[in-house]
């Protein structure tokens, strides 16, 4: 896997920032794989100028690049899939789930804690103080949105993603 590949791909390939920033290493040695083959170059700046300009080879690179990004949608419902399972077989067998009810619990601490020092001591505070307290805050939101996401369940739109992504990966395991 060629980081600096990845990195100049990233600029042209969503799915490639997408891969990066999930760090899904088996996906991320496949996109190099793939680019590397297509454009049969073991450079960088010669594989992203390819793509770029050859627009056959971009076609069939953005294909792979689609099948890749299936693969890795689907391993990651799979994994979100067994994680509820599991919570749910625990509830069945009366137990709870404390590192789960800590992690919530923190979460929810450290935004009271954030909220708090930003309505008592935003006059004393300066300016970055400020700035960096409301970063950690959003951090801790988004923490606990994940919570009650995954606790609850996915959004409307979010289900039909998953269904088309389903569909899309019996498709492609048909095809091969």
């Amino acid at each position: 896997m060629s980081l600096p590949l990845l990195f100049s791909l990233a600029g042209l390939f969503p799915i490639v920032t997408k891969a990066i920033q999930s760090n899904h290493k088996p996906a991320l040695g496949k996109i190099a794989d793939v680019a590397t083959a297509i454009t049969q170059s073991l450079l960088p700046e010669q594989v992203t100028k390819m793509l770029q300009d050859d627009g056959p080879m971009r076609e069939e690179f953005e294909l792979a690049l689609a099948k890749i990004d299936a693969e890795m949608t689907g391993v990651m419902l799979q994994d979100r899939q067994n994680a509820r399972g599991r919570d749910l077989t625990l509830t069945k067998e009366g137990y709870g789930n404390l590192r789960a009810d800590i992690m919530v619990v923190a979460a929810a601490m450290g935004l009271a804690g954030c909220l708090c020092c930003l309505v008592f001591y935003e006059s004393s505070l300066p300016g970055e103080a400020v700035g960096i307290i409301s970063t950690v805050a959003g951090i801790f939101g988004a923490c606990l949105k994940d919570a009650y996401a995954f606790e609850f369940g996915s959004s409307r739109g979010s289900k039909n993603k998953d269904a088309q992504v389903a569909t899309m990966l019996r498709h492609y395991e048909g095809a091969n």
